[in-house]
């Protein structure tokens, strides 16, 4: 295993969440009809439509989330980074915290349950995405500590820099400046 200095680090963090994230979310937005279920009564009083800028800008604003995750993770990083089954300490820390157990009532969250109205099939349609991007996270960020190569580092500055570009493209096409062809 190689060494833990914070830049890489950061950098490997700050990737894999921009990545799975875009990639959790496109699928979300693709197999769970997000457009129309943002639309619905329910959750229009909450959520952005996802042809709203903000939406669009959210692939590229992950960048400074994937900061806040790598500078939160760093300390415990030896727990998760070493031994056969790290990933899924990460898993089990990522998934418990950042969806089951938030802070606040997010749909989905087990406050989410308790305190919102929110029928029993939208806390459902939450778990799926919340899976796919918790378990791509924290494998992902495992297995590149446990086989480092330069190409995984290059092909992550290619995936954000695309994503980067394609979230300021989102933007420009939904404020109307670049026009779908």
């Amino acid at each position: 295993m190689e060494d833990h200095n914070f830049r890489t680090f950061l950098w490997r963090v700050v990737s894999i969440h921009t990545i799975v994230y875009f990639i959790a979310g496109i699928l979300a937005l693709l197999f769970m009809n997000y457009k129309e279920l943002f639309a619905g009564d329910m959750l229009s009083v909450f959520m952005r439509p996802v042809d709203s800028p903000w939406v669009a800008a959210g692939p590229a604003l992950q960048v400074f989330r994937g900061i806040l995750l790598g500078c939160i993770l760093y300390p415990f990083r030896k727990v998760f980074l070493k031994g056969a089954y790290g990933w899924l300490t990460l898993w089990l820390l990522v998934f418990g915290l950042s969806f089951v157990s938030t802070i606040g009532p997010t749909v989905g969250s087990f406050e989410g349950f308790i305190y919102t109205k929110f029928p029993i099939q939208y806390h459902l349609l939450a778990i799926p995405e919340a899976l796919v991007y918790s378990f791509g996270f924290s494998y992902l960020l495992w297995a590149w500590y446990r086989n480092p190569r330069k190409l995984w580092t290059v092909l992550s500055i290619v995936l954000v820099a695309f994503i980067l570009l394609m979230s300021v493209m989102g933007v420009l096409s939904s404020l109307g400046i670049l026009n779908a062809a």
